[in-house]
């Protein structure tokens, strides 16, 4: 049968990640692909406890219909600790909780993207994210990124070109894939350059809390007094990422529209795990529990890249970091990087090609993603002498 699929999907790919995941399933083969935490990092037995109190005190409520919005203790701890520890939201500001971070992208996207109206990337940017703009025909345009975040030049001659702006998405703090914190000057103009032209933000912050070096730059949306941010946060890096619990804080107005596209995809966020994420937030020291996860990230950051500058340093050369799960790794112009990352899977060790990450995966692309936090520690290093011996034949 031929199957009348909608145009909107039509043009759509499978993830280049999760293609990858593939060959990353097969024990035999080291996975640098994956963006997962630790499995150290899941703080399983607090879970447990949490999990069996509730059932036992509160298990209707745990198992029953909730409402859209969320659940109302988890909003009201979300909405104080923000405010508090971030100066995150104003008194037009609302919050809604999503069923992770994901799908604050689509609800936005839903919310406020007509066909043809254009979404202004960093590039590269996070292909889940890129795929939800593009699955509402969205104009994508990348605009490039530099050592300290987005270029605010290229962005500013994107919003003077560009005559149907919906949004700036970004991903300020160790951004997914490059690892690059963007500075605050550069926060900052892109905030005025966002009121100048009339634009929203997306800020997509899903690796601020796992920064274990360098200096904490505070978030675009403290910045907004003018209702033009859309935060969007989530407990998949912080607590786990199975549980599928995000949030968004943005303008009433908008808030209101995601909830009701919320609606018709699936009620609400599942209630046991936002009832979980409150306890955990209110009742286990979670400051004592995110010291804990940036010491793992930077004891294994350590290795990673003490074994990178060993094996592929100086032939491929990586952006340092300052927290966050991922290593951008460049080869020379000279060498195919989509040849080295299939013979890389030959040798059993997959990294994602950096072409998957591009507004167009047509342009050219010199580099790799390599994720440090999922693999043992033994894996970690083995992975990387793979790819050192991989760039020293290829190489010269």
């Amino acid at each position: 049968m031929n199957y009348p699929f909608s145009d909107r999907v039509l043009a759509l790919k499978p993830s280049a990640i999760r293609e990858i995941f593939k060959y990353a399933s097969d024990p035999s083969v080291i996975s640098l692909s994956a963006g997962n935490p630790a499995p150290e990092a899941f703080p399983v037995r607090e879970i447990a406890e949490i999990s069996a109190k509730i059932l036992k005190e509160h298990p209707i409520e745990a198992l029953q219909y909730s409402v859209t919005e969320g659940y109302t203790p988890l909003r009201s701890h979300l909405t104080n600790y923000m405010k508090q520890r971030h100066g995150i939201g104003r008194s037009f500001d609302n919050i809604l909780i999503t069923s992770g971070a994901q799908q604050v992208m689509d609800l936005a996207s839903k919310s406020l993207l007509n066909e043809g109206d254009t979404v202004l990337c960093e590039s590269p940017s996070f292909i889940g994210s890129l795929n939800t703009f593009r699955s509402y025909r969205a104009h994508l345009r990348g605009v490039p990124m530099e050592p300290d975040g987005m270029s605010m030049e290229g962005l500013e001659q994107a919003l003077k070109e560009e005559k149907r702006v919906k949004f700036i998405y970004t991903i300020p703090n160790f951004q997914n894939p490059t690892g690059i914190t963007m500075s605050e000057a550069k926060r900052r103009r892109m905030y005025e350059l966002a009121k100048k032209y009339g634009v929203l933000i997306l800020e997509d912050n899903p690796y601020g809390d796992i920064r274990f070096a360098g200096k904490h730059v505070e978030a675009i949306k403290s910045l907004d007094e003018d209702g033009i941010v859309i935060y969007a946060g989530t407990f998949s890096k912080v607590i786990s990422p199975g549980m599928r619990v995000g949030y968004a804080i943005a303008p009433q107005e908008i808030i209101q529209k995601m909830v009701v596209c919320k609606q018709g995809e699936d009620v609400h966020t599942n209630i046991w795990s936002q009832m979980v994420c409150y306890e955990f937030m209110a009742h286990c020291d979670f400051d004592t529990h995110l010291k804990h996860l940036r010491g793992i990230y930077r004891k294994k950051s350590k290795i990673a890249t003490d074994a990178m500058d060993r094996c592929l340093m100086p032939k491929v050369t990586y952006h340092p970091i300052e927290g966050g799960l991922f290593f951008w790794c460049t080869l020379p112009s000279s060498v195919s990087m989509t040849d080295f990352c299939k013979q890389a899977v030959q040798r059993k060790v997959c990294v994602v090609p950096g072409s998957a990450f591009l507004t167009d995966e047509n342009l050219p692309c010199s580099s790799f993603r390599i994720n440090y936090t999922t693999p043992t520690d033994e894996k970690l290093v083995r992975g990387i002498e793979i790819l050192g011996s991989l760039a020293a034949d290829v190489i010269r």
